[in-house]
């Protein structure tokens, strides 16, 4: 990728513009971002009750159905 410059610039004043430009982009950091920002807690499923019920049955139904 050629790096174009404008006629009326010399060689020193496009570094010096290049060295502005780079001086303005990365002289200060970004915005922090906390920790307790970038964790998000929730359950994996909702919980259902019917699945939690005990069915004392179900040895029946599953290994004699």
């Amino acid at each position: 990728m050629a790096h174009r410059t404008e006629l009326h610039e010399t060689p020193g004043e496009a570094a010096d513009a290049a060295a502005a430009r780079r001086h303005e982009r990365f002289s200060h950091l970004p915005e922090r971002i906390h920790p307790q920002d970038t964790v998000e807690t929730r359950p994996a499923t909702l919980p259902d009750p019917a699945r939690d019920t005990y069915n004392a049955d179900e040895w029946l139904i599953r290994y004699c159905g």
